[in-house]
């Protein structure tokens, strides 16, 4: 993955993980497992550890121990209310930053098509 979209990834991941809660409750790994089934498939695993540890603090999701048959307790994280309400915001900022960027994008584009054609008469 290039700096540019680990950069960009580091101030959406959170929201993203929140969408995969919103979607069902899960634990670390599954978290991760689903994240790279959605094609990020770069982010490494202590980085949701320390991001599903930020949104515990935060107080977005509830938190219920579940016994796994393999070593510990899981932990398994499901969105609460004021996740549900960060997740909103997130989509709704998302939104905003997203038609922005594409109109630039689309000015950028045809100002790079119109300046190319003008050089080539």
């Amino acid at each position: 993955m290039g700096k540019q979209m680990t950069e960009m990834l580091k101030g959406t991941l959170e929201g993203i993980v929140l969408a995969l809660l919103a979607e069902q409750p899960a634990y670390g790994y599954e978290i991760t497992a689903r994240l790279r089934d959605h094609g990020f498939t770069d982010i490494a695993e202590g980085t949701i550890y320390a991001l599903l540890v930020r949104i515990e603090q935060k107080k977005l999701v509830d938190v219920e121990k579940v016994p796994s048959e393999k070593g510990p307790p899981r932990k398994v994280y499901s969105l609460n209310p004021a996740g549900t309400q960060e997740l909103e915001e997130f989509w709704t900022t998302w939104n905003f930053l997203a038609q922005r960027i594409d109109q630039l994008n689309s000015t950028t584009a045809n100002s790079t098509a119109t300046n190319t054609t003008n050089k080539e008469n």
